[in-house]
Parts: C-alpha cells; structure tokens; sequence
C-alpha cells in the first residue's frame, strides 16, 4: 500500500471552515480502508479531518471579516 498524503506531520495549516483562521499543526494521521484523516492540534485541543477541510494558507478575507 502507497499512502499519499497532502500534508505533513508537524505541518501547519488551517481549518477552511474556521472563521478566526487560527494556525493548526498535523500532529496525526489516521488510515482506514482507503480513508486519511488528520489529526489538527490548537493549544491543547486536537481534532480529527479529512482533507478537503483543510488548507495550506490561511483565508485572509475571512479571518477579516470578523
């Protein structure tokens, strides 16, 4: 089994949905069947997503609108 992943482990990103665009590091990944899901840590919260919830760069306009 080759395991693509978008991104790294201790690489930090943003959640797209998240309205104050706060930084998040990938501290996990998780592998089931043919589904990745990562592991976001913030302070002392960690949260599980799937790729499509997460984005390299933070989303300016909506960290501003707010």
């Amino acid at each position: 089994m080759i395991i693509q992943n978008k991104f790294d482990l201790e690489q930090v990103v943003y959640l797209k949905t998240d309205i104050d665009q706060r930084q998040r590091m990938v501290t996990g990944m998780c592998i089931r069947g043919n589904n990745l899901t990562y592991e976001l840590s913030f302070g002392d919260r960690a949260t599980w997503h799937q790729e499509i919830e997460i984005a390299e760069t933070a989303d300016i306009l909506k960290a501003t609108t707010n």
